[in-house]
């Protein structure tokens, strides 16, 4: 099914993800730093809802149909 899209909201979808990419690469690089085992747990979380909440958004823009 495709779902129309003003350009505007295509842009909107693509800044999120672009925002959603730079949150997950920090987590995943503060991993690397982080000493606490808690709060490297909650960076190990927040990576994998990134990769899942990224390919949701792929999964939006694959399906978009300009209008």
């Amino acid at each position: 099914m495709n779902s129309n899209y003003a350009l505007h909201e295509m842009l909107e979808v693509h800044e999120i993800a672009a925002f959603k990419t730079v949150c997950m690469t920090k987590s995943k690089t503060m991993q690397a730093l982080v000493t606490d085992p808690e709060l490297n747990q909650i960076l190990r979380q927040d990576v994998q809802l990134s990769q899942q909440q990224l390919q949701e958004l792929s999964g939006v823009l694959s399906k978009v149909t300009l209008t």
